[in-house]
């Protein structure tokens, strides 16, 4: 193995889904941890294994619909897991939910949801993700058809299913989160999840009670007629991975489409919003 490895610092706008999908591609070409900051990621690569033409065939680097730049420096060969086990902490949301890897102590918590630390994507360390725990907490999900759309680590999916959900379909259109979520699931024994890989196509003729959407703005205001389709009189839309800034025209659009709001959480700026149909 390498004595060194580089480092690459990417500063991403905005952050989601953008973050998730890149660690995916990263990781394809040989990239082999990943730090969540609160610009962007931190990613790191064998110095031997990269090549200067390496990022050329990384897609979201040329999206439109993201700005990300990135710099490059070389380091010393690091223990992952030992740097894992330093710097992940165990999540808690209002003492009542937990969201820790397999290497912390057990919590006295009602919600215990045990994930392996690969990456801290959708581990509740974002805000946009703790919000949707939040969210999940204060309403009853028993009995409820579920849908996680934009899934990440499964995370949401499987603190719906603990909290008694009938089934819930978990949903992503990477394939990173797909296998990261089948893993997680079957680590904390939810037989009701049913995970796929796509985005949403895979909605057509499906019916469900709540909505969980944690993806982006733009992302968001595209697919809301599709959620709206898929939504049961009287359910309930949750969406996250926007700013406070972004709420009037959320609103806006879910209005038209005859959503009613009913409240939001805010978060360092980020919010997760509730509307009702």
């Amino acid at each position: 193995m390498s004595s060194n490895y580089l480092e690459f610092k990417f500063k991403i706008e905005p952050l989601q889904p953008a973050s998730e999908i890149l660690v995916a591609e990263l990781g394809y070409l040989g990239f082999e941890s990943f730090v969540e900051e609160e610009d962007g990621i931190t990613a790191y690569i064998p110095a031997e294994e990269y090549e200067d033409d390496l990022l050329a065939g990384v897609h979201i680097l040329q999206s439109e619909d993201f700005e990300i730049t990135y710099s490059k420096g070389e380091i010393e060969q690091v223990n992952w897991n030992e740097e894992w086990e330093k710097n992940f902490s165990p999540i808690m949301v209002d003492d009542i939910c937990s969201v820790r890897a397999p290497f912390h102590p057990e919590p006295d918590v009602e919600y215990d949801i045990v994930i392996e630390p690969k990456m801290s994507f959708g581990t509740g360390h974002h805000a946009t993700t703790h919000m949707m725990i939040q969210h999940i907490l204060k309403n009853d999900w028993n009995d409820k058809a579920v849908l996680d759309m934009g899934c990440g680590t499964g995370v949401l999916a499987i603190l719906a299913s603990l909290k008694g959900a009938k089934f819930v379909d978990a949903i992503d259109i990477d394939n990173w989160c797909y296998q990261n979520t089948l893993e997680n699931v079957g680590r904390n024994d939810c037989d009701n999840i049913n995970v796929e890989e796509g985005g949403a196509e895979l909605l057509q003729d499906k019916k469900y009670d709540m909505i969980l959407a944690n993806i982006n703005r733009n992302i968001l205001l595209r697919d809301l007629p599709i959620y709206l389709d898929c939504l049961n009189k009287g359910g309930d839309l949750f969406l996250s991975g926007f700013y406070e800034e972004d709420i009037p025209v959320i609103k806006e659009a879910c209005t038209k489409l005859g959503l009613t709001y009913i409240e939001h959480f805010e978060r360092s700026n980020w919010v997760a919003v509730k509307f009702s149909a």
